[in-house]
């Protein structure tokens, strides 16, 4: 640990931070956390802010050939460990910054972020500049203007100013092509779990928010604790449920698109829940339980496999619960059945009270219930429900109590 006041402000620095480092906050108090947690904030700004001008620095001066590379955006990504895009922000801050003097300031102060800069950042482009001074644009107010509206303001509203004068700039040039300002990315896990990264344009994305907002708004399941993306994600696989449920996607392979789940008789009949004994239709593998539960509600197709894995016999599609018995569940049941839940009758699947695999349930109205997919994962996983004589239904936990509404709601 160097001490203070060596004379090397880098050195001080890190004396510093190591006392930070060892720092007892356990006694703090809200004001006093808010108050570190903003200092700390600006300090953060002022390194992102000195590192910026040290890349430049080391881009004019050519510094990454020193270790063997060509640029400082390679040096990053090698010797910081940065990803590539992370190297290129901080690269294009480095180069922005020296043609916006109150934005600089304003970073190197503290006021503004690195992500706010990155924003900026395409003002500074020559043809931009280019642009600007071929209008008779005052470079300066624009800067002054950034600095403030940064340091100011929401970084939405930073990023509608900086994208509004952009316009200005070219306010004849050609409408870009939605379509071409539109992309997904999906990456499957070895678990089967899927990620992804999708960007659109301003029309697409009041689309695709108008889709999920609407199905988010209408309370499923009542008393959802989850945070907001837990149920956007939920509205985003329950869309794709109503897709596929309507029946007018195009053909895929041939057939209509449907889930289709890979799993052996045994696996299938086993009350256990069998992980990984299942695959779907794109590689996943999943638990024999899980594949139980994609079975209540669809169409489930025999297909003898040979010892050599060759198909022997391929038997009709039977599906589990016809049209007729799925209205007469609507019908009946108008919506989950779930204690609490208030999901209407299109975002339910139909259940069997008696398992159709492992207790030879019948496939009857008396035998089926409607259950959103979030309770009826936990029907399958331990909780329970029952239909009494009278007509109400009644759910039960893993361990054998119930689950009742609370006395407001009842009166309600």
């Amino acid at each position: 640990m160097c001490s203070n006041g060596s004379g090397d402000a880098l050195a001080d620095l890190e004396s510093a931070l190591d006392r930070l480092a060892v720092e007892d906050t356990r006694s703090m108090f809200g004001p006093q956390v808010l108050d570190r947690t903003g200092r700390l904030l600006r300090a953060q700004n002022r390194l992102d802010a000195r590192v910026a001008r040290s890349v430049r620095e080391g881009e004019l001066t050519q510094a990454a050939e020193h270790d063997g590379l060509t640029t400082m955006q390679s040096w990053l990504r090698g010797h910081a460990r940065l990803s590539p895009a992370a190297a290129h922000r901080v690269v294009r801050a480095g180069r922005a910054l020296e043609h916006l003097a109150a934005v600089a300031a304003a970073f190197a102060a503290g006021r503004i972020t690195a992500e706010q800069v990155a924003v900026i950042a395409p003002v500074a482009r020559d043809e931009h500049r280019a642009a600007a001074t071929e209008q008779d644009v005052d470079h300066a107010a624009v800067d002054a203007l950034l600095a403030d509206t940064a340091s100011t303001r929401p970084h939405r509203e930073l990023a509608q100013v900086v994208h509004h004068y952009l316009e200005r700039l070219d306010p004849d040039g050609p409408e870009p092509d939605p379509t071409e300002m539109r992309s997904l990315t999906l990456a499957q896990h070895p678990d089967g779990s899927v990620t992804g990264r999708f960007e659109l344009d301003a029309v697409g994305g009041e689309k695709v928010q108008a889709v999920l907002e609407s199905m988010l708004q209408a309370n499923r399941p009542a008393g959802d604790i989850r945070n907001r993306s837990q149920q956007l994600g939920d509205a985003f696989v329950q869309w794709a449920d109503n897709t596929l449920a309507a029946g007018e996607l195009p053909f895929l392979r041939t057939v209509k698109p449907h889930v289709m789940v890979t799993i052996g008789i045994d696996d299938l009949a086993d009350p256990h829940t069998g992980h990984g004994a299942a695959e779907t239709g794109f590689g996943a593998r999943i638990s024999a339980g899980r594949a139980r539960w994609l079975a209540c509600d669809g169409n489930i197709t025999r297909i003898v496999i040979g010892p050599d894995g060759q198909p022997l016999d391929i038997g009709r599609d039977k599906r589990i619960f016809p049209p007729h018995i799925r209205k007469a569940l609507e019908v009946r049941d108008k919506g989950c059945v779930f204690t609490g839940c208030s999901a209407p009758t299109h975002w339910c699947d139909a259940h069997h009270l008696l398992e159709w695999v492992l207790d030879d349930g019948p496939t009857s109205v008396d035998n089926g219930a409607l259950l959103c997919e979030s309770h009826h994962t936990k029907v399958h996983h331990g909780f329970r429900v029952e239909r009494q004589p009278d007509g109400r239904w009644r759910t039960w936990r893993p361990d054998g109590t119930e689950i009742v509404l609370h006395p407001h709601l009842l009166a309600a």
